[in-house]
C-alpha cells in the first residue's frame, strides 16, 4: 500500500510487516533510557508506537496532534495484537497543558469546569463513548421508521405561535413582527398528516423557556417526534414505541459493545412495557409509599417510586402511565370517549424519568376549536393550523422522545448536561 496514505490504529492489524502512515493524537508518552513509547489515539481506539534510535528522546505534551509512520510488528503484549516501530514523527499541532487530565478513566473535575471546556472533555474516552452511542441511538431510531415506511421531515423551529399556548416559548423580533423558537414540531406534524404522508419523523432541536435549574432539564434539547395517521386508538402508539425502543437497544448492544464495556453499563432485554393509567399509579403511591400526588399528575417523587415499584413486579425499567386529565394536556389532545375529563394520552417514564409524552390528537375542527376557546387560547393565534382540519385529517397520534434524557438514563448519567453535547440551560449560553 501507499506508506503515506493514513491507516487507523483500529485497521493496523490488516497490516502486519507493512509501513503505515497513521495520524491522531498523544494519549500518553512514556520516555525510558533506551526506548520511548507512545500511546496514540484517533477515531477508532489506541495503539502502543515504539520510538527508538533518534526518535528516544521523543518530548511532546498530551494531546498534541501527531503524524507517523512506522512499521506493523506483531506483539502478544497488546491486545490488538500489534504495535508500531516508527521511523518518522511530526508534530503537526502541540498542544498547551490541558486545564484538567483528560486521560483518566474518569475527568476529575467540576461539572461547570468540564462543560467550559467541552470539547477538550470529548477527548476522554468514556465521555466520547457517550455520544458514540447517543448517535447510534438516533440512527437506529431512525432506521426502524423508515423500515416502517415512514418519511422524515424537516419542520420550521421559528414560529408565529408557539404548539401548546402558555409563556414557556421564546420570543425574538422578527421583522416588525414577534417569532417564537419552536416548542415543539406537533403542529407541523399534523400538517404532514393532514399532507398524505400518513407516517413521519424528525430530530430536530425544540426550545423551552422554563427557568427549571435541574440535574434533568434543558432549555434546549433534541426530540425525537413521530406521528401516525388512520389510528385505531392511542394504545397503538404506545405498541410502536415500545417496539421502537426495543430495536434502539439491540442496535446499541449490537454496535456499541466496547463503549458500553468502557462505560460499564449491561443493557437489559426490553419486552412489553407495562402501563398504569394516572389513577392507578396514584393508588399504588399512596398503597405502597404513603406518597400523596400531585393533582393530575405525578411529581419527580412519585416517577421515581412507581418506577421501583415497576421493576420489583415487573422487572421492566419502562413503564407507561395513561390518561392524563385534559386540563393538564395541550389543546390538541383526544379526550375521552368514556369521560371526557381524561384524555388519551400517556408519558413513558424510563428508570424514574419521564422520557416521551405522547397521544391521540383531536381531528375533528369544531371538537378541536372547541378544545382550544376552553383553554382559554386565541382562536385567532391559531388559524393557521385550525384552518387544515376542515379539509378531511383522518384520526392521528404521535409521541416524542428526547434524547438526552434518554441517553442519560440508558447510561445511568445523573446530570442531563453530561449526555449533551453543548447544553443550553438557565445559565449556559457558551461554549
Amino acid at each position: 500500500m501507499d506508506k503515506n496514505q493514513r491507516v487507523l490504529t483500529s485497521e493496523c492489524s490488516e497490516h502486519v510487516n507493512e509501513v503505515v502512515c497513521l495520524k491522531g493524537w498523544i494519549h500518553r508518552v512514556r520516555n525510558l533510557r533506551k526506548v520511548s513509547f507512545v500511546i496514540l489515539k484517533d477515531r477508532s481506539g489506541m495503539i502502543q508506537c515504539v520510538l527508538g534510535g533518534e526518535l528516544t528522546n521523543f518530548k511532546c505534551t498530551n494531546e498534541s496532534a501527531v503524524e507517523l509512520s512506522g512499521k506493523v510488528v506483531s506483539t502478544a503484549q497488546q491486545e490488538s495484537g500489534v504495535e508500531i516501530h516508527v521511523d518518522d514523527i511530526k508534530v503537526l499541532s502541540p498542544s498547551v497543558p490541558m486545564p484538567f487530565e483528560v486521560n483518566n478513566d474518569d475527568i476529575e473535575a467540576n461539572l461547570d469546569i468540564v462543560l467550559n471546556h467541552r470539547v477538550l472533555s470529548m477527548r476522554n474516552q468514556k465521555v466520547q463513548s457517550i455520544f458514540k452511542i447517543q448517535s447510534k441511538i438516533v440512527e437506529a431510531f431512525q432506521e426502524y421508521l423508515r423500515n416502517k415506511s415512514f418519511i422524515q421531515i424537516f419542520t420550521p423551529k421559528l414560529t408565529s405561535q408557539g404548539a401548546e399556548g402558555g409563556a414557556n416559548v421564546f420570543k425574538l423580533p422578527y421583522f416588525g413582527k414577534e417569532a417564537y423558537l419552536a416548542q415543539s414540531p406537533q403542529f407541523y406534524k399534523q400538517k404532514m398528516i393532514s399532507a398524505g404522508y400518513e407516517r413521519v419523523f424528525e430530530v430536530a432541536p425544540v426550545f423551552r423557556a422554563e427557568e427549571h435549574n435541574s440535574s434533568r432539564h434543558l432549555n434546549e434539547y433534541t426530540s425525537m417526534d413521530v406521528e401516525v395517521g388512520f389510528i385505531d386508538g392511542y394504545e397503538e402508539l404506545m405498541k410502536l414505541e415500545n417496539q421502537l425502543l426495543i430495536h434502539i437497544f439491540q442496535m446499541v448492544k449490537q454496535s456499541c459493545s466496547n463503549e458500553l464495556r468502557l462505560l460499564n453499563i449491561e443493557l437489559p432485554e426490553l419486552k412489553v412495557f407495562p402501563k398504569l393509567s394516572l389513577l392507578e399509579a396514584q393508588h399504588i403511591l399512596m398503597e405502597q409509599f404513603e406518597k400523596t400526588s400531585p393533582k393530575g399528575d405525578l411529581d419527580r417523587e412519585g416517577e421515581k417510586l412507581i418506577s421501583e415499584y415497576i421493576e420489583k413486579e415487573f422487572s421492566s425499567p419502562f413503564v407507561f402511565i395513561t390518561n392524563y386529565p385534559t386540563d393538564k394536556r395541550p389543546m390538541y389532545t383526544m379526550p375521552n370517549q368514556n369521560n371526557i375529563e381524561w384524555t388519551d394520552s400517556f408519558d413513558l417514564i424510563y428508570k424514574g424519568v419521564e422520557i416521551t409524552s405522547g397521544g391521540q390528537r383531536i381531528h375533528d375542527y369544531h371538537q378541536l376549536i372547541k378544545s382550544i376557546v376552553s383553554k382559554g387560547l386565541i382562536l385567532d393565534d391559531f388559524k393557521s393550523y385550525t384552518d387544515i382540519f376542515q379539509y378531511g385529517v383522518p384520526p392521528h397520534g404521535g409521541f416524542a422522545i428526547g434524547l438526552e434524557r434518554l441517553t442519560a438514563q440508558m447510561l445511568d448519567i445523573k446530570n442531563v448536561r453530561e449526555a449533551t453535547a453543548f447544553p443550553r440551560d438557565c445559565d449556559r449560553l457558551t461554549p
